[in-house]
């Protein structure tokens, strides 16, 4: 069968061609390091376990679950933001995703129309872009440079959207940020917020890594800025912050003039998440053991990244200490290589050659060109070892 045109145009998923790697590498007896997905290795905390199964037992969770998600999960988020953010918004301006992934590639389809424009950051998570591209939008890049720290220049993106006449109704933006581990401060979302209401445009707010930060540093919500209600949905998950990456679940969070968008879409295209799981995620919020834990396992990642970053330094390697997520993003030589393609792929192929995986950075975009990602999801032993084998490299 022939495919859309919409299947036809889109790159190949970034982290399916990974997997692919991966299985060949492992088809050939190569002990594997993986250093490529955000995927955590810790696993989810016990009483999370152990409620689903509990949740699980009861036949009054096997029926279809409601599209914005069980009431007392949503009361459970309202408290949540509020605490952590001192942001009000009551269980009716909060939706339960499939994972912060579905909020992404639905929010597009209830805002744009075909022909319209959306914004994307570059480099980006892949689906940014995609997910425009489906609705039947026009993609407009936002550069991401490291000599304005991977955030974007909003004067400049302010000249291109008035000099092409392009009026875009969607922008994306993630912070700390997927793939270059920046972060970013209230002064910078209040900059983004008046850009948004300059330019009439739905700020997208991709907070999925909140809670994974080091050295002290707090992650914003966008929804501490003043009048961001009226120009913002912000996106949170509990994949990263609880280790629950297969059980897919997340939240969106809006003011409801704007939450309808991507409500109306979900009434038409899911019937939301198993129940058993949503119960699971209350106790996720709500246990103070489960708290201790999500501590914990913080430390874990950030010795890993202390023990990473210092064997990089020791090859002399490009990159910036991250503050937050569990990914370093380093810049690749090219005086090592001598290549007419990618420099980024070029130095993963090269590094699967020796049995480690890393994801290239053009994979996130055009930007993301000359840099790899590394991903500190494996223990601190494998990590050094994986960094060892390719430290030539560097």
């Amino acid at each position: 069968m022939n495919a859309s045109k919409r299947i036809q145009t889109l790159p190949p998923y970034l982290f399916a061609e990974v997997d692919k790697k991966v299985a060949k590498a492992k088809s050939e007896g190569k002990d594997i390091i993986n250093l490529s997905i955000g995927d955590p290795d810790l696993g989810t905390p016990k009483p999370v376990v152990e409620k689903l199964y509990e949740a699980a037992k009861n036949p009054d969770t096997h029926h279809y679950p409601s599209y914005v998600g069980m009431k007392d999960l949503r009361l459970e988020i309202s408290n949540w933001m509020k605490k952590r953010f001192n942001a009000n918004f009551n269980d009716d301006e909060i939706c339960v995703l499939i994972g912060s992934k579905e909020g992404v590639a639905h929010l597009p389809l209830g805002i744009i129309n075909p022909g319209d424009y959306g914004i994307y950051p570059d480099p980006g998570y892949p689906v940014y872009h995609t997910s425009i591209m489906f609705a039947g939008g026009n993609p407009i890049q936002m550069p991401l440079q490291q000599e304005n720290k991977f955030l974007p220049d909003l004067d400049e993106l302010n000249k291109k959207i008035r000099n092409s006449g392009k009026k875009p109704k969607l922008m994306f933006l993630n912070y700390p940020n997927n793939p270059t581990s920046a972060v970013t401060d209230l002064k910078f979302l209040k900059e983004v917020i008046e850009f948004a209401i300059d330019n009439e445009i739905l700020i997208c707010y991709d907070n999925a890594y909140s809670e994974m930060t080091f050295d002290n540093y707090a992650a914003p919500s966008i929804f501490q800025v003043k009048n961001a209600d009226n120009v913002a949905i912000e996106i949170f998950s509990f994949s990263k912050t609880y280790n629950m990456t297969g059980w897919r679940i997340g939240f969106a969070v809006g003011k409801n003039e704007n939450m309808w968008l991507l409500k109306k879409v979900k009434e038409n295209f899911d019937s939301g998440v198993f129940n058993a799981i949503q119960i699971a995620a209350i106790e996720a919020l709500r246990n103070k053991d489960v708290e201790k834990t999500k501590r914990q396992n913080m430390k874990i990642f950030e010795e890993r990244r202390n023990v990473a970053c210092e064997k990089l330094d020791e090859l002399k390697a490009k990159f910036e200490k991250p503050k937050a997520t569990f990914y370093i993003w380093v810049k690749v030589n090219k005086e090592k290589f001598k290549t007419n393609s990618s420099l980024s792929m070029k130095f993963c192929d090269k590094a699967i050659e020796k049995g480690v995986v890393l994801t290239p950075g053009v994979g996130f975009g055009e930007y993301g060109e000359g840099f790899v990602r590394i991903a500190i999801t494996q223990n601190k032993e494998r990590i050094v070892e994986g960094i060892e084998r390719i430290k030539e490299l560097f």
